[in-house]
């Protein structure tokens, strides 16, 4: 799985227009994160359609890229994220994106989007 980070203007309605792309295509946006930085922000998201998303945001010229996902169950208490970014870190893993996806009883899911996926992965067992 792979998630696709846009660069965004920050200013009212960009999130809307990535959106619309997507939802005129049919395709359900299964994960997101966003912020803005002065006039600049990016919006990372997963879909159940890449390929479909691939084809939407280039058919509206939206620049884009694709970093692969690597999921993790954190226990939810405090310093789990610490550990694995860590963890991550000293496998020199960088982090592009990450968010939570989910929670299963008393783990949190998250979604790390990264540059090098079997080191992510190895680094976070």
């Amino acid at each position: 799985m792979n998630a696709f980070i846009v660069e965004l203007p920050n200013r009212p309605g960009s999130l809307a227009m990535i959106a619309e792309a997507v939802a005129e295509r049919g395709i359900n946006i299964t994960g997101f994160a966003g912020a803005t930085s002065g006039e600049l922000g990016s919006v990372s998201f997963t879909t159940d359609d890449e390929s479909g998303t691939r084809n939407a945001l280039g058919e509206k010229g939206w620049v884009y890229r694709e970093v692969p996902m690597v999921h993790a169950k954190l226990d939810h208490r405090p310093g789990t994220l610490a550990v694995a970014a860590r963890r991550l870190a000293d496998a020199g893993v960088n982090i592009e994106t990450v968010f939570v996806s989910g929670m299963d009883g008393d783990k949190v899911e998250v979604a790390f989007g990264v540059d090098t996926p079997e080191a992510a992965q190895r680094a976070l067992g």
